[in-house]
């Protein structure tokens, strides 16, 4: 069994396996460790789908946009299947400080190049058929954002990693990090030890506890949401929609959903009071009042046939930013972590930038959005100013 490696990549979900990728396909022999028995078997089996550039922070305006570059061409590059599925994201507004809120972000999505629009009541009801008219104003459409199958899209890198001679190890938990110097030199697990100069930590809500190993504090918190999945139907939704609006159950903060590319509808809520900690068993209000909230915006949903709930994972931050930077304290450990429930779309656009950081200690972000996901950063200053 080989024990030396030019990088380490240890995780194997939406951000490691594209972190293997990146790095193999730039010519270093790389590990990814994964304590599942297969690549996504985490909490990116979790995510709803959803790939997006239309953000309001310039790191994930930038690291989405590569993430959708790569991704909506992967299947005319390489001819693997992905679940990709075009219609973009659309925004419905029924209040005026939405509309405000919505609108206010224009200028730093259009600065960053991004194809976001107003689009009237008439224009977004033919985008989403069905919906209730009734106080509709209008709202956001993206075209150019869509939807991806978590189950195909780590499989896909996983082989593209391979290919480029990467070497996956599952059923294996890293037990500590070899530090030498102020220098990481290798990875244990409970089955081996391996050496390399260059080391990547993009183990998601499980992110803490290696920073324990590491002698570092790295702030991310898991807290846990739900989703589903009906039965197939005819395709009729083009986009995935976001309800920003309070749900009036009192409990949801929005919800979001779209049809995949087999024709289910997928869904999420946001929970108002969040759910701390890893706990991943469903729990049985869960669907009533994700119900309540579809039918009551496109009430032609109420006949649709749910498949199955699960409930995974947001590895969060105290400021809601990733963490994609090299440790100044330790020489070649690089963190891919707190991607904040947008691991999957994040992803590979952060394998792309965590590349560049290993390889020449570069990023490729702009200063503005370098600074935002910078290692260490006074996490709650800024997330006291997100706050205001």
């Amino acid at each position: 069994m080989k024990r030396n490696f030019d990088a380490i990549v240890v995780g194997g979900g939406s951000v490691g396996v594209p972190c293997a990728y990146n790095l193999a396909k730039n010519g270093l022999s790389v590990l990814l460790i994964e304590k599942g028995h297969a690549v996504g078997q985490g909490d990116n089996k979790a995510a709803i789908g959803g790939i997006r550039a239309t953000h309001s922070d310039p790191a994930k305006i930038v690291l989405c946009s590569r993430s959708l570059a790569e991704m909506s061409t992967f299947r005319e590059r390489t001819g693997v299947d992905v679940g990709w599925k075009p219609g973009g994201y659309v925004f419905p507004v029924y209040g005026e400080e939405l509309e405000s809120t919505l609108r206010g972000l224009f200028p730093i999505q259009h600065a960053y190049e991004l194809e976001i629009d107003w689009v009237d009541r008439d224009e977004l009801a033919g985008l989403v058929p069905g919906i209730v008219r009734e106080g509709l104003r209008g709202g956001t459409y993206s075209p150019n954002d869509g939807q991806l199958s978590p189950l195909k899209v780590p499989v896909a890198f996983e082989r593209a990693a391979e290919q480029h001679g990467a070497v996956f190890h599952f059923a294996e938990t890293v037990t500590g990090y070899e530090i030498v110097s102020g220098r990481i030199v290798g990875v244990r697990t409970d089955k081996a030890q391996y050496s390399a100069p260059r080391v990547v930590v993009a183990s998601g809500a499980d992110a803490a506890a290696d920073g324990r190993l590491l002698g570092i504090d790295i702030p991310v918190q898991p807290d846990s949401h739900e989703a589903g999945i009906t039965a197939p139907v005819e395709h009729f939704l083009a986009p995935l929609i976001v309800d920003m609006r309070p749900g009036v159950d009192g409990k949801t903060a929005n919800f979001y959903f779209g049809q995949n590319d087999e024709g289910q509808i997928i869904f999420c809520y946001t929970p108002r009071e969040l759910f701390i900690g890893d706990d991943r068993e469903s729990r049985s209000e869960f669907l009533p009042i994700l119900a309540r909230r579809m039918i009551s915006l496109i009430p032609r949903l109420r006949h649709l046939l749910v498949r199955r709930v699960w409930r995974g994972c947001y590895p969060m931050t105290p400021d809601g930013v990733p963490i994609i930077d090299n440790v100044p304290s330790i020489a070649g450990l690089t963190l891919a972590v707190g991607m904040c429930g947008q691991g999957f779309m994040l992803g590979p656009g952060v394998g792309q930038e965590v590349a560049s950081l290993v390889l020449s200690d570069e990023s490729l972000l702009p200063q503005e959005a370098r600074e935002k996901v910078s290692y260490p950063r006074d996490f709650y200053k800024a997330a006291s100013e997100a706050l205001k």
